[in-house]
């Protein structure tokens, strides 16, 4: 394993790096990316709309967080929300929902789209390592690709789901599927290549040139999520791999009608409280 204290200038690939590197970097990244994201995938995202993935599942035909009558007698948080288009059309089906998130670039883009909207809902930036609310608060956690790739301490993202949910409340979040950290992250003919060992979990690390982290995406396998799961408090309900559907012509990143048809792109844990 590479020496994290030795990170090279302009580097792209897999390499150690000190956890809070790793955790200043993503908030750095999404304050200075985030509008150029939105202004990419925003089409596809919405201002109003619950998608889990790039795949398109969204929790209208889900329900993952439980059937949306339900949900609107409980308290609901989501962390790493970015521009909150999931806690907006919470929001808008009358569920009680707090949205939060490190950077202040995507807490501000998700001021602008409740403005825009007429949706409204309390926004706060905010650690998911350290989240500013009482002990058993909500009902129910969830993210969507937010927060948990983006830190070392994904153990404490989970210990902080389960402090702030009430007994037997759910915990839901996706992540890009383990498996495709074995696999090239493009499109076409060679991302169906495997070229690294799926128990890899160095970390894919970005650095400037003056050797500061500027990105870090952290993998873990099936059996690292369950276990921090399990030592969180939680029992694991589901894990869902959604698959690519046929009608679906979207690349986004590394993902493609080509390498969906073949791999999984997503897994969605659903998880609650013991």
């Amino acid at each position: 394993m590479a020496d994290s204290s030795k990170l090279p200038q302009g580097f792209f690939g897999y390499h150690t790096a000190s956890s809070e590197a790793a955790h200043s970097a993503g908030k750095v990244w999404w304050d200075r990316n985030g509008a150029d994201y939105l202004d990419e995938h925003g089409d596809f995202l919405g201002d109003t709309d619950f998608c889990w993935c790039p795949e398109g599942l969204r929790e209208s035909d889900a329900a993952l967080l439980g059937p949306l009558d339900q949900l609107a007698s409980r308290r609901v948080l989501e962390i790493g929300a970015g521009a909150a288009q999931c806690s907006r059309w919470l929001a808008e089906h009358g569920v009680s929902v707090v949205a939060t998130d490190i950077s202040s670039t995507m807490v501000a883009q998700a001021r602008l789209r409740n403005d825009r909207t007429g949706i409204d809902f309390p926004l706060q930036e905010a650690d998911a390592r350290d989240l500013p609310f009482g002990d058993s608060s909500f009902d129910v956690v969830f993210t969507a690709y937010g927060a948990l790739p983006f830190v070392s301490e994904h153990e404490q993202i989970h210990r902080e789901a389960a402090r702030v949910l009430r007994s037997d409340g759910r915990w839901v979040f996706s992540v890009s599927h383990p498996i495709r950290w074995a696999f090239p992250d493009v499109p076409g003919e060679a991302g169906l290549t495997a070229n690294r060992s799926y128990f890899d979990t160095t970390p894919y690390i970005e650095t400037d040139d003056s050797g500061n982290v500027v990105y870090a995406e952290h993998h873990r396998t099936l059996g690292d999520q369950v276990r921090a799961l399990r030592r969180a408090g939680f029992h694991l309900v589901d894990i869902v791999e959604p698959e690519w559907p046929s009608d679906h012509t979207r690349v986004w990143g590394g993902w493609s009608p080509l390498r969906g048809k073949m791999i999984p792109g997503t897994a969605i844990f659903v998880a609650e409280k013991i």
